[in-house]
């Protein structure tokens, strides 16, 4: 008796935890069926299957505001925070841009950050941005100068894809690497005068004659065609002579003009196009503004005959302006933007990389597609480039303004 009596006292006491049990679990199932039911944003997270489980909230802290100005300030020295990758951890880099391995002796170039001065860039996330872009196609179009770009962007997400979930294709004129789990794609597609040219090979361009087709874009258009987002930029390879050989209305008929006038015709082609094919509901365009040059060490040098060979120190004077990016130029990019029917969201990442004569790739870089022999490496002011950077560098800068204004444009999915 008293062993049943003991045995009814601890089922008895069984009863309360039981039921607080029940209870909870019963209130639990009540919320996930009320979640699931109203398609809220939690349940999807950890319902949905392993290749859509990335998905994130933009917080308000994360935007940048409408009236922040992302291009004007000054770099800061951070050897803490940058270089965001490094030369070895992304095989994806030409040897053009690879300093460092090409036999650079510093690499102070990498450790610089772009502060803004009423605003902080957001820190570059790149998982944020796969998920930005899953299902999307971003696609960088340009010369040289932006295939650095499209390089940056992919060294600077690849390494948050495991191996086997990505993959990198050339197919010329483009480039496309791809994140499988996100059904996403980074591409380039070399057109260094936007509308077509004799110039549009991907890797056989240099010719005697440059002739430029300056009412023809249909068929680098049909590439461009449902891409959801497109990052527009030409600029260097119009700057070689102060002329250049165009056709224009009738086919066949070669004339040659002013640099300037041959730009602001073929940026109205690229208008029509834009207005005829885009989507405003769903495709963002962005222009990337001159990337400019560090040809004439004077300019930030008076007295000196160099160019930017062994600069180690970004331009401290927040008002320098160098003669390697025109005026007229942006000129003719800002009229042409402003009679536009859709929106084009222009980077003007000219400035903030005027400041950079330390950055570029100078003699540790290519020509005609070969590394510079150790006399040419001798002779920098006949040698060096000025033009193309090295990276990891001033591109990962730009991306990082691309993915602020991606960020602020996003919309959470609820």
């Amino acid at each position: 008796m008293v062993m049943q009596s003991s045995l009814d006292r601890r089922i008895q006491s069984l009863f309360p935890l039981a039921l607080a049990s029940i209870l909870v679990l019963g209130t639990m199932q009540l919320i996930l069926d009320n979640l699931k039911s109203n398609g809220s944003y939690v349940f999807q997270i950890y319902s949905e299957p392993k290749g859509n489980r990335n998905a994130f909230f933009v917080l308000p802290e994360d935007r940048i505001e409408e009236g922040c100005n992302l291009f004007e300030g000054e770099w800061k020295w951070d050897n803490v925070s940058y270089p965001l990758y490094t030369e070895d951890s992304c095989p994806y880099l030409v040897k053009q841009t690879t300093c460092l391995r090409n036999g650079r002796p510093d690499s102070l170039y990498q450790n610089w950050r772009w502060q803004p001065n009423s605003c902080q860039l957001p820190h570059f996330d790149p998982l944020k941005l796969l998920d930005i872009l899953r299902n999307k196609r971003l696609m960088f179009i340009g010369d040289s100068v932006q295939r650095a770009q499209f390089e940056s962007m992919v060294c600077l997400v690849q390494s948050a894809i495991p191996e086997g979930e990505k993959s990198f294709h050339r197919i010329p004129p483009t480039k496309i690497f791809k994140a499988e789990e996100y059904n996403a794609s980074i591409e380039y597609y070399w057109a260094p005068f936007i509308v077509e040219s004799n110039s549009d090979h991907a890797t056989n361009h240099t010719v005697l004659r440059r002739l430029v087709n300056l009412d023809a874009i249909a068929k680098h258009g049909k590439s461009w065609e449902g891409v959801d987002v497109l990052v527009f930029e030409s600029y260097v390879w119009w700057m070689f002579k102060p002329q250049i050989n165009a056709t224009s209305g009738t086919p066949g008929i070669v004339q040659e003009y002013n640099v300037t006038t041959a730009y602001r015709l073929a940026l109205e082609t690229w208008a029509n196009w834009l207005e005829s094919n885009i989507n405003p509901l769903v495709q963002r365009v962005f222009f990337m503004t001159m990337s400019p040059t560090h040809l004439w060490s004077w300019e930030w040098k008076p007295g000196s005959n160099g160019n930017c060979f062994n600069e180690t120190h970004p331009i401290q004077e927040a008002s320098y302006l160098g003669t390697g990016s025109s005026l007229t130029i942006m000129e003719i990019v800002r009229d042409i933007l402003q009679k536009l029917n859709i929106n084009v969201t222009v980077l003007n990442i000219t400035q903030l990389s005027e400041y950079r004569k330390d950055a570029h790739t100078s003699v540790y870089g290519e020509r005609k597609g070969k590394l510079l022999t150790k006399e040419q490496r001798s002779d920098p002011n006949n040698f060096a480039d000025c033009i193309h950077w090295c990276l990891p560098g001033v591109p990962d800068t730009w991306n990082e303004i691309l993915y602020a204004y991606l960020l602020r444009s996003h919309k959470n999915r609820l």
